[in-house]
C-alpha cells in the first residue's frame, strides 16, 4: 500500500492508512452488512433505546435483536447503561452514525436512480 493514501475528513495531520486500518474498518462494514443489524444502528442513530423499542423499530424478534446487539456490543460499535431494571442501548460515537445514513443516502441513489454526486 502507498504511504500516500491518507485518512479523510480529519481536522489534524493527515495520517497514512495502515493494513490495521483497512482490517478494523473491514470489519465494521461486515457488521453493517446485516439488514437487522443495520436497522438497529440506524434506529440508535436517532437516540438511545431499550431493546423494545428497538425490536419495535426493527421488526425483528426480540431474540433475533437481542443476538445481534450482542454482536454490536463486542465489536464495539455501541454502549449499554442500566435504566432500573432496563438496558439502554446507544452508538458508540457519531461516525458509525453517519456511515450508516450515507449507505442508505446511496440506497436511495439506487432506488430512485438518482445521479451520482459529490
Amino acid at each position: 500500500m502507498s504511504d500516500s493514501t491518507q485518512l479523510p475528513g480529519a481536522n489534524h495531520a493527515q495520517q497514512p492508512v495502515t493494513e490495521e486500518h483497512l482490517e478494523v474498518a473491514a470489519g465494521i462494514l461486515a457488521m453493517l452488512s446485516d439488514r437487522t443489524r443495520l436497522a438497529l444502528l440506524h434506529r440508535l442513530g436517532q437516540g438511545e433505546a431499550d431493546v423494545t423499542t428497538l425490536t419495535e423499530a426493527c421488526g425483528a424478534a426480540r431474540t433475533s435483536v437481542s443476538q445481534h446487539l450482542g454482536k454490536l456490543r463486542l465489536a464495539g460499535l455501541v454502549t449499554t447503561r442500566k435504566d432500573g431494571r432496563r438496558v439502554v442501548y446507544a452508538l458508540r460515537h457519531g461516525h458509525l452514525r453517519r456511515l450508516v445514513d450515507e449507505a442508505l443516502n446511496v440506497a436511495e441513489h439506487e432506488l430512485r436512480h438518482l445521479p451520482a454526486h459529490d
